[in-house]
């Protein structure tokens, strides 16, 4: 008997879950490539202002691109399946969770933009050794606590996911430091006023990679509990604040 036999033997509710659950394959994929490609945008958009290199700035926002159309595809396929599919319970919370998952990834790809955006506008300016480090130190934990909010998704992990807001206190210590270290620079005319602005900008689009992280690993705990970080959430400011912030991070790339 071949394949297709067997296929077609099947009672048409069982082929129809297993194409169901086929497509949620496809779309956890499709996201964890999301994922991905907006890690890989943290150490190319670092090593292009430490470089201050205006081309490998340049690939970094023409590369966004493909990002954004993976995030619009990648929505379209959550409506799709949530408007044939009418899923109930956990499967809901699964798919509403990957529409929430979707934005806090591409958001996080759009911020390394925005370093790539302000390293042009100070290009020529020196940076301390110092400012530096913490611009390396800062890259390294918003792309250790992004890769872990994906572990966390892929595994359904919801010890992962609650340890992402505690683990973010390193990269909020961080940028406290970069920023002490810009106002220190700023005074002894180390920086010139102009980049201090635009380095204090992007120790916020780095602390802003930390949350959203956090802001994902809410999500899968809610996607596999059912329940929500509300506390945790209103400590940092979750929901509208959240989207406000990321408002006025975009605005500051203009």
């Amino acid at each position: 008997m071949s394949i297709d036999d067997t296929t077609t033997n099947q009672p048409p509710q069982t082929v129809h879950r297993k194409a169901y659950h086929r497509e949620l394959e496809s779309l956890t994929n499709g996201i964890l490539r999301l994922g991905a490609l907006a890690c890989e945008t943290i150490p190319r958009a670092t090593e292009a202002l430490l470089s201050g290199n205006l081309s490998d700035a340049q690939e970094v926002i023409d590369a966004d691109d493909i990002v954004d159309d993976l995030a619009a595809e990648l929505e379209e396929q959550c409506l799709s399946i949530m408007a044939r599919q009418a899923p109930m319970a956990g499967e809901l919370r699964r798919l509403v969770t990957c529409i929430h998952m979707i934005s806090d990834i591409e958001r996080s790809a759009d911020l390394m933009v925005n370093v790539c955006k302000a390293s042009r506008r100070m290009f020529g300016q020196p940076l301390t050794p110092q400012i530096r480090g913490l611009a390396a130190s800062m890259s390294k934990e918003a792309n250790k606590l992004l890769r872990l909010s994906l572990d966390a998704f892929a595994d359904s992990n919801v010890s992962l996911a609650a340890a992402l807001a505690d683990i973010d206190d390193e990269l909020d210590q961080l940028n406290r430091d970069m920023v002490e270290a810009i106002f220190a620079h700023e005074g002894d005319r180390t920086i010139e006023l102009s980049g201090a602005v635009q380095l204090a900008l992007i120790a916020r689009y780095y602390e802003r990679v930390g949350d959203h992280a956090v802001n994902v690993g809410e999500r899968v705990i809610y996607m596999v509990t059912g329940k929500h970080e509300l506390e945790a959430g209103a400590a940092r400011g979750d929901g509208d604040s959240h989207r406000d912030g990321d408002a006025s991070d975009s605005s500051a790339e203009e």
